[in-house]
């Protein structure tokens, strides 16, 4: 009997051992096998030992307030934010984001009180995204390197969500369903049949894209740009697919602009939403490309670019015609006062050079992997090796990495698009290894493309580099800088607020957000760069001896000044003048015009009431 029993367990063990290999080589199963034992990784080691249920980063804050304005009533054409700046701030957020996680706290506040439901929603709504992006990431290496890309992809994808922010609970800002949509349209656009259905759900991606955020224009041009070279160049045998695309984004950007753009609005040009000029662009561009594909697709391949050359100059003509002032860098319109004291420590907005002077121990986390990957699809196409499929790669990676040179942000976008063509290198070092066992070289070499290939191995390496250098003061300071600026602008801190009547509150712009999302309070700055007066009267507050600033506070109409010294913003005004009100009040010489009001718990935040 036990001879039986062992038999038809090893059977038993074996055969699921099959299935499981068998579930593995498809595509939907492996991308849940894969999502599922990632969210729940993340759901174990976020989770349990969360303090707060809403990201770090002031976006996270701010998409809530937005949310809960929109479930208070407030419409949905109307992107004001009310309690933001003298006489509001018109945000250039859209509502495609906000409406599901809207609808999450609604749907989960049917059975949880209201912060609860908050705190469910919040993980919910990151936490999903990871499912179609890993399919995203799944389809594009499948289509260029088989099964084994396809695991290697998801792998090296999982390992890039765990050690980003982007799809933790909490995250809540718009950047984790912009890499999945970026994701997806590389993943239809590597659909070596160009079937019409991949082409559509490109174009609707690229218009959802554009739609969300402008981050993303750079990478949607180059994907238009794919399609559009890739028509001329195959012709007829591409027509399908590029007809599909080109009227795929023109319908749906149509559909996304009249659906979420306040009529009143049609005719403004806005370069940091979807307005006017990206729309007219994206329609105008998607419908000359399916008008191209449609009776061009015929000509000849001189003559077909030749049509391309055409298309290309009535987009170019109206892109200066009508939205001229977004073929330059809209921040650079900013007062130079806000660039030099809030753009520039911006840590998402810092540029290479930037990050080189702060942070050097970091650049190989936000670069090396796509420059090794722009690298390999250079190599890849010297020799002739999958060139259609690496060119795709070079162009998307090239523009993602290009713009993360200037804006380190970017490096997301070129870290995964990355994945693709290094995932066909480690299937090569692989093969190379098996094949010479007895080559201890061939089995380094290997190992090290794989780390090579993780953003998280360079930044694990450069940060021990760093620890190693940083004396034992300069680490106490680091961790003692980091509990400081947490501590105002938590819910403690900001407690004293809801004990006074609703008025204008002047603080740090990093501080604005949690003011906004634990009070009721109004405040007249938030780091957002649509509202550039708040911005600047808070920093001529700062900076402005005490009597000066007194004009400035009155003028604002502020009801309440909200200041911690150790806000990393307000020490830095400190320091640039000493005679400011900010460095007065830090010394404890209070102006006869404020009052004391009160005093924060566990935090050197201090409440001062301006009085006649």
């Amino acid at each position: 009997m036990t001879n039986v029993a062992e038999i038809t367990g090893r059977a038993t063990s074996a055969f699921s051992l099959t299935k499981l290999r068998t579930l593995l080589t498809r595509l939907w199963p492996s991308v849940l096998i894969y999502s599922g034992v990632l969210i729940a990784a993340i759901a174990a080691m976020r989770l349990p030992n969360a303090t707060d249920y809403v990201g770090p980063d002031n976006d996270d804050g701010m998409r809530l307030v937005e949310a809960r304005d929109l479930l208070a009533g407030q419409g949905w054409f109307d992107l004001m934010q009310y309690r933001l700046g003298v006489g509001g701030t018109l945000m250039h957020w859209s509502r495609l984001v906000d409406l599901p996680l809207a609808s999450l706290i609604r749907f989960f506040g049917l059975f949880l009180s209201t912060e609860k439901a908050e705190t469910v929603a919040l993980a919910v709504w990151p936490l999903s995204l990871i499912i179609p992006l890993m399919l995203a990431m799944a389809i594009a290496a499948r289509r260029i390197g088989g099964i084994a890309a396809m695991h290697i992809s998801l792998g090296l994808t999982a390992l890039t969500v765990m050690t980003s922010g982007r799809f933790l609970p909490g995250a809540i800002d718009h950047h984790n369903v912009q890499l999945c949509l970026v994701a997806m349209m590389i993943a239809m656009l590597l659909d070596e049949k160009y079937r019409a259905w991949s082409y559509t759900i490109a174009g609707f991606c690229a218009a959802l894209a554009i739609a969300i955020g402008a981050e993303t224009t750079p990478v949607v041009a180059a994907v238009c740009i794919t399609v559009a070279i890739s028509w001329a160049w195959h012709g007829e045998i591409y027509a399908a697919a590029a007809k599909a695309f080109g009227l795929s984004m023109a319908l749906f950007i149509s559909i996304f602009f009249f659906g979420t753009i306040s009529p009143r609005l049609y005719s403004t040009v806005t370069c940091d939403s979807l307005s006017l000029g990206f729309y007219s662009l994206s329609a105008i561009g998607g419908g000359l490309l399916l008008a191209v594909a449609v009776c061009a697709s015929h000509l000849s391949r001189s003559l077909r670019f030749v049509a391309l050359a055409g298309v290309g100059a009535i987009v170019a003509v109206s892109a200066l015609v009508i939205a001229p002032q977004c073929l330059h860098n809209p921040m650079n319109d900013l007062d130079p006062m806000l660039i030099e004291l809030w753009l520039n420590g911006i840590s998402e907005a810092r540029s290479i050079i930037a990050m080189g002077r702060t942070e050097p121990y970091s650049l190989g986390a936000f670069y090396a992997v796509g420059l090794l990957g722009v690298g390999t699809c250079v190599f890849r196409i010297f020799h002739r090796d999958r060139v259609e499929i690496h060119l795709i790669l070079l162009l998307l990676l090239g523009v993602s990495w290009a713009i993360a040179l200037v804006q380190v942000r970017g490096a997301a976008f070129s870290n995964m698009i990355s994945i693709l063509p290094l995932a066909l290198l480690i299937i090569d070092m692989r093969r190379f290894s098996n094949g010479e066992r007895e080559n201890i070289a061939a089995a380094l070499c290997y190992i090290m493309v794989v780390l090579a290939s993780v953003p998280a191995a360079w930044a694990v390496a450069g940060g021990f580099v760093e620890m190693q250098r940083k004396t034992p003061e300069e680490k106490q300071n680091a961790a003692k800088e980091d509990d400081e600026t947490n501590s105002c602008k938590s819910r403690d801190a900001v407690a004293p607020l809801n004990t006074i009547p609703v008025g204008m509150i002047a603080a740090s712009s990093e501080m604005g957000v949690p003011i906004l999302r634990f009070t009721g309070q109004h405040v007249l700055t938030a780091p957002y760069h649509r509202n550039p007066q708040g911005m600047l009267t808070e920093l001529h507050i700062g900076l402005s001896d005490p009597k000066e600033a007194e004009a400035f506070l009155r003028g604002a109409g502020v009801t309440m000044l909200a200041f911690c010294k150790d806000d990393p913003l307000t020490a830095a005004l400190r320091k640039l003048k000493s005679e400011g009100l900010y460095a007065q009040l830090a010394k404890g010489n209070i102006p006869s015009y404020l009052r004391p009001f009160a005093k924060a718990k566990s935090v050197e935040y201090y409440l001062f009431k301006p009085v006649d």
